[in-house]
């Protein structure tokens, strides 16, 4: 039998388990959440650590099974493969939180699997597989310093914190975050909604830790009972005689190199700090340390022992001097310059540049037909606004090979989408699929933020009518002992040497996309309550800089976008204009020469063109076919052919009525071909639309003398409606598709009889 707790989170039950899936792996737990979420996650590390690197080799997947939602997957391969966007956010979710709690100089490869084995489609398991990883930690052998749980924060119409909420109720309470974190302590934030305020977003904070607590006590309970005692790994240590004999020798060369402004000429000086730069300095003294930097395991350390004082150094420049590595203030931005309309064939286009983190964005029109359908385990709908981010080897001047995004790239560009989406008129409004591309040109630092700046100018550019200007900066955190410093706008050296990456996106009404990662053991409330402060000044400040390129957005789309019209039918009439096999709709395509025609469930059809004119044919077009023909209704009409009794007009696209002979002119017509041909233009008078849907047309009723009350050739019944009148052939006034009454297996009909003073024209 498994070892369980149970406590409750957001109105639902969790139950965390052990010891009964996966026992091979160095822990495992499973947790069953409300009433369909089932999430498995396995840790396992290697027996020994990998040689001749300098980080700590963790992956982490998050597994999406179509079983779990009772799905089989679309296309034509029915196996999972590559894992999805949401998968591979999710995994990312994971590991953010997780890693700086191992220890320092674990070089065991560390694998976190976590199988999502059954969920509610309308309840994200993402925050579930993240408690399963600490849990799995928790009881597992692997060296891990305290567990960790995940929760996501919504709100509900009241505008009161919810613990886990449902993807409806993302919506209706305007904001969704994911915070991380031990005891005591966050790790990790990730999330947006609809311009909430930053105290909005701190008390979202708040409430989530309290949540954080409560599930850690759990998992602390379940360690005591079921977990394995921890293993001892071996940890890489720097030789202590080398770490002093470099720190001595090279102190006065990281201090000048560290206090070169430019990002080059920096990158330079530090790579004069080599090995070999070392053993040239070494004198008749140093033989021992000569030994250390020629042998092929303590050589490795040199790199670490100069990136350690590389860390020293700008924690001092930075929270003793308040000077950073470029010459800025710790709350300064980087000079910055914005273009818009940059290219001219594509929809829309803007360059923002800060300092050196330039990145292009393009944004293209598309069709409803163009938005991405998404087969996955959550109840997504299609997304027709799409953010990509690229990040070419070129921007930060290296060389590697140029293959699909990765993780960083398809996390990047969730961001920058998260960021832009609450500003983006509804799909009512601007039906149109919209995918931005964001190319980085130049990057040192903060280059997801600067796609957030460059899709505004880029949207704005291509006539999207997005409610606002939205802007994006990435804050840092220096610490030295209990002493700190809150860096605006951090470049790339401050990223990878500092202790946080808090990425703040959104309007001059609130916030819209957040991200925090952190390298120590968590931060507190006061430090990010101080970072939001200075974020949010940044942001307005940049903000400023993007309406003085472009203030809002163009009245006209670009002459290359494609033109957009709605149509409303009745959804019982979507077959008429789709007709047997695509047939009626193709034709319309071929006719009009429109790109794509759309058709919702609700009725609503989607016209692309690329100019007005043909669009307002296939409007037209539709709207014809999608008329119920008006009895007493004056139409224009085509002669489609000509029997002896009279001449089928085409009224509508697609329907037909019968001009009787007798309906042709006031005066006696021998033959229809005297007067109607095919192809002949004709208006008509729709004087009846039978029982069986028959159309009967008048053209003598349009001519002068014309009307003769009961619209001829038709005979009043009784109860003043009329009936059509049979002709010797059996015919009747109905369309196409009446069937002749004397056809073959008819009875027999009886000639009716002239009524006195009638006479048969």
């Amino acid at each position: 039998m498994p070892e369980s707790v149970t406590l409750e989170v957001g109105g639902r039950t969790m139950v965390i388990e052990t010891g009964e899936l996966a026992k091979q792996a160095n822990g495992s737990a499973l947790i069953r959440y409300g009433d369909q979420n089932v999430v498995l996650c396995a840790v396992t590390a290697s027996e020994k650590p990998r040689e001749g690197i300098d980080f700590f080799p963790l992956t982490c997947d998050f597994e999406e099974k179509m079983y779990a939602a009772g799905k089989i997957p679309g296309g034509y391969i029915k196996r999972e493969g590559r894992p999805p966007e949401h998968a591979v956010l999710s995994s990312r979710q994971i590991d953010r939180p997780i890693r700086p709690l191992f220890p320092d100089g674990f070089r065991n490869d560390v694998q976190i699997v976590a199988t999502v084995m059954s969920i509610d489609p309308e309840l994200d398991a993402d925050v579930i597989g993240v408690c399963a990883a600490g849990a799995a930690l928790a009881v597992s052998d692997i060296p891990f310093e305290k567990p960790i749980a995940c929760i996501r924060v919504g709100r509900d119409e009241n505008g009161k914190f919810i613990a886990n909420p449902t993807l409806p109720q993302y919506e209706t309470g305007g904001m969704e975050i994911v915070v991380a974190g031990t005891d005591d302590a966050i790790m990790m934030v990730e999330g947006g909604g609809h311009e909430f305020s930053e105290e909005d977003f701190l008390g979202a904070v708040e409430f989530a830790h309290g949540e954080i607590k409560k599930i850690v006590k759990a998992i602390n309970q379940l360690a005591k009972k079921a977990g394995k005692k921890k293993r001892e790994y071996p940890l890489l240590k720097i030789n202590p005689d080398l770490d002093k004999w470099v720190r001595k020798t090279f102190a006065k060369d990281v201090a000048k190199a560290m206090r070169i402004v430019e990002k080059g000429e920096r990158e330079d000086a530090f790579d004069k700090l080599s090995r070999e730069e070392a053993l040239a300095r070494c004198g008749k003294k140093d033989l021992e340390i000569q030994a250390l930097l020629e042998d092929p395991v303590f050589s490795k350390d040199f790199g670490k022992i100069i990136k350690a004082m590389e860390e020293d150094e700008l924690r001092t420049m930075v929270v003793d001097e308040k000077i950073r590595p470029d010459g800025r203030k710790p709350n300064e931005i980087r000079p910055i310059w914005c273009k818009v309309h940059y290219v001219p064939r594509v929809h829309g286009s803007g360059v923002f540049t800060r300092g050196q983190t330039q990145v292009f964005t393009a944004a293209t029109l598309g069709s409803t037909s163009d938005a991405q359908r998404l087969d996955g385990i959550v109840a997504l709908e299609d997304k027709r606004y799409m953010h990509f981010y690229n990040f070419p080897p070129f921007s930060v001047g290296e060389t590697r090979p140029m293959r699909g995004p990765g993780r960083r790239e398809i996390g990047h560009g969730a961001l920058a989408e998260r960021a832009l989406l609450p500003v983006l008129p509804p799909k009512e409004e601007f039906p149109y699929t919209l995918r931005l591309m964001s190319e980085v040109l130049e990057s040192n630092g903060s280059s997801s933020m600067a796609s957030v700046c460059g899709s505004t100018l880029a949207l704005m550019d291509a006539g999207v009518p997005i409610s606002s200007h939205v802007a994006g900066v990435a804050m840092g955190l220096i610490l030295k002992g209990k002493d700190y410093a809150i860096l605006t706008d951090i470049q790339g050296l401050e990223d990878a040497l500092g202790e946080m990456d808090f990425k703040v996106a959104g309007t001059k009404k609130g916030i819209t996309a957040i991200q925090m990662d952190i390298k120590v053991r968590g931060i507190t409330i006061d430090i990010m309550r101080e970072a939001m402060a200075e974020a949010k000044k940044s942001r307005y400040f940049i903000i400023d800089k993007l309406a003085e390129t472009i203030a809002e957005p163009r009245e006209a789309l670009s002459k290359f976008a494609p033109r957009m019209i709605v149509v409303k039918i009745n959804p019982d009439k979507i077959k008429d204009v789709i007709g047997p096999g695509g047939k009626i709709i193709n034709k319309i395509i071929a006719d009009t020469g429109v790109e794509k025609i759309d058709i919702e469930d609700d009725g609503t059809v989607f016209i692309t063109s690329l100019d007005g004119e043909s669009g307002d044919k296939a409007k037209t077009i539709v709207e014809n076919i999608t008329k119920d023909i008006v009895v007493g209704e004056t139409y224009d009409g085509v002669v489609t052919r000509v029997i002896p009794i009279g001449a089928f007009v085409q009224i509508l696209p697609g329907k037909e009525g019968l001009v009787h002979i007798s309906q042709i002119a006031p005066e006696r017509v021998a033959k229809v071909e005297d007067v109607l041909n095919v192809g002949d233009s004709v208006k008509v008078k729709v004087m009846e639309v039978d029982s069986q849907g028959r159309v009967n047309l008048s053209r003598k009723a349009l001519m002068p003398g014309g009307d003769t009350g009961d619209g001829g050739g038709h005979h009043r019944r009784g109860n003043g409606e009329f009936r059509p009148r049979r002709d010797h052939d059996g015919a009747d006034g109905g369309g196409d598709d009446a069937a002749p009454a004397g056809g073959p297996g008819a009875p027999p009909m009886r000639r009716r009889r002239r009524p006195p003073g009638r006479r048969d024209d």
